[in-house]
């Protein structure tokens, strides 16, 4: 498995790239991809001590890694700042040791920035989260530096589209019915 080329992203560059854990990733590739000016989601792991992992590695908790999704997208279309109010509303930012059935801390709720901007976006975003007193809990999702993305194999990617009765397994787990009674008004 090779490590995904980290894009172009200075002011020439068209394209920007985010990555956010929130849980399995074949549950967070979809929130995602349906939105226009999302050029790709690739399911991931990130943030750990192995170099290329594999999905059995990972889900031992052993590696440091967490499966995450790195989305690239055209900013002229979505802005970063739509992509974390997105990410916000598909994940339990009061739940640090996984995500709805998912535990374990290769499932838990992080956002990794790639500039200085994409900080400062995720960091006032989570604070008036905070603020908004939209839960009850206080919001335990960390934000930390992007580090080297390894893809996932192949089978996981697009995996809603692939095998939709799995994935509608998975969602039954939980996160439709959290996403419903916290965000029903925002959608």
């Amino acid at each position: 498995m090779k490590v995904a080329k980290p894009l172009d992203n200075t002011k020439e560059s068209q394209y920007d790239t985010a990555i956010f854990a929130g849980g399995c990733f074949w549950c967070m590739v979809q929130p995602f991809d349906t939105y226009p000016g999302i050029i790709s989601v690739v399911s991931g792991y990130t943030g750990g001590h192995v170099k290329n992992p594999s999905y059995e590695e990972v889900c031992t908790g052993a590696t440091g890694h967490v499966e995450a999704v790195k989305i690239t997208f055209d900013p002229k279309i979505i802005s970063y700042k739509k992509l974390v109010d997105i990410y916000w509303q598909v994940t339990d930012p009061t739940d640090a040791m996984g995500q709805f059935q998912d535990r374990g801390g290769q499932y838990q709720p992080i956002i990794f920035y790639n500039s200085p901007e994409q900080k400062k976006i995720a960091e006032e975003s989570k604070k008036q989260l905070e603020q908004s007193h939209k839960f009850d809990q206080p919001i335990v999702t960390k934000i930390e530096p992007a580090h080297s993305f390894y893809p996932a194999e192949e089978y996981h990617q697009d995996f809603y589209k692939k095998n939709p009765l799995r994935y509608q397994m998975e969602e039954a787990g939980g996160r439709a019915q959290f996403i419903e009674r916290h965000w029903k008004n925002n959608k």
